[in-house]
């Protein structure tokens, strides 16, 4: 949240204006002859984080901000005009490759000139941009949040995002098939596990351990509602993004059947950089402990910190409906 507009933000609202008032213009009948009918764009009211907005249907020149989005965006072959590369990785090189997708740089500090000069039909934003949705939508409008909203039921809020994708662009059929797939991989792991099975979820990151409490944090956290697990560990989340400290002797005392882990550094390998396996798995204090004795211990996929899409998430839960069935 920006708490003084410094001269480049200033400049930015100007540019805003500029784009806005030329936007205006070229809506109108001028004397050249360019009819309204001409410039008219099919739009469509959705429903995302923030309330009912009216938006372009198959925009042209779209700005995505949301990492939960690109996999479907890419997926759907849909062009970006700028994106914020410095997050996305080299899991999407039709983006952060292409000259002509402007980068908007990271989350911290991202460079809003940039969306201006992108000249954008519509804006997805939200999960790490959520911080900067008053200014991005006073630049541009038709800027949307269809970001799993916190306090909902995540799996209800993922099919909700990417319905309402395949609204905007066109591709229900699509987004409809995507839905059933995930579906099918969470009934799957409701089928296949043991309800008297204990379950720990944890996040590495930093060489260090940290508790998932059921429902909080990404990835990890929300499994445990939507597959009804019996957690071996209950504590209310002091940090819900990233995990809670723990110890290794609190696990231990635990003694969880399974272990679902992400491992958050696994994306970006950063210098001195400890795999999550390595650390639980070679943890002297965690040796005895049920799940990693039995090797029932679950990794997110490396990337699943960057992505977490429905389409990460329905591998995740394949993942756990395998292992599940397999244990049984």
């Amino acid at each position: 949240m920006f708490v003084k507009r410094p001269a480049r933000l200033r400049r930015v609202a100007a540019l805003g204006a500029v784009a806005l008032i030329g936007a205006l213009l070229s809506a109108c009948t001028s004397e050249t002859g360019v009819s309204e009918e001409s410039t008219t764009v099919a739009t469509i009211v959705i429903e995302d984080n923030h309330g009912q907005i009216e938006v372009p249907v198959n925009p042209q020149r779209v700005v995505a901000l949301d990492n939960t989005v690109f996999q479907t965006l890419s997926d759907w072959g849909i062009p970006l005009v700028a994106a914020p590369k410095g997050v996305m990785g080299n899991l999407w090189p039709e983006y952060t490759n292409n000259p002509d997708v402007l980068d908007v740089g990271n989350h911290r500090e991202p460079n809003l000139e940039v969306i201006v000069e992108a000249e954008p039909d519509l804006v997805i934003g939200g999960l790490r941009f959520a911080s900067h949705y008053e200014d991005i939508k006073a630049l541009v409008p038709t800027t949307i949040e269809l970001t799993p909203r916190d306090g909902h039921d995540h799996t209800a809020e993922l099919k909700r995002q990417i319905s309402t994708l395949g609204k905007i662009f066109g591709k229900e059929a699509e987004a409809q098939a995507l839905i059933d797939e995930f579906d099918q991989a969470v009934e799957a792991a409701r089928e296949a596990y043991n309800e008297d099975d204990t379950v720990v979820g944890l996040i590495t990151s930093g060489n260090t351990i940290a508790y998932v409490a059921p429902g909080s944090a990404r990835g990890v956290g929300h499994v445990f509602p939507s597959l009804e697990l019996t957690p071996a560990i209950e504590r209310e989340a002091e940090d819900v993004a990233h995990g809670d400290e723990i110890s290794v002797e609190a696990i231990a005392a635990a003694n969880p059947d399974w272990l679902i882990v992400l491992d958050r550094d696994a994306a970006l390998l950063p210098e001195g950089y400890v795999a999550a396996a390595q650390l639980i798995e070679e943890s002297e204090a965690l040796k005895n402990v049920t799940a990693v004795r039995e090797g029932q211990i679950i990794y997110l996929e490396p990337t699943f910190y960057l992505d977490e899409s429905i389409q990460a998430y329905t591998t995740l839960y394949r993942s756990v409906a395998d292992a599940f069935a397999a244990a049984s």
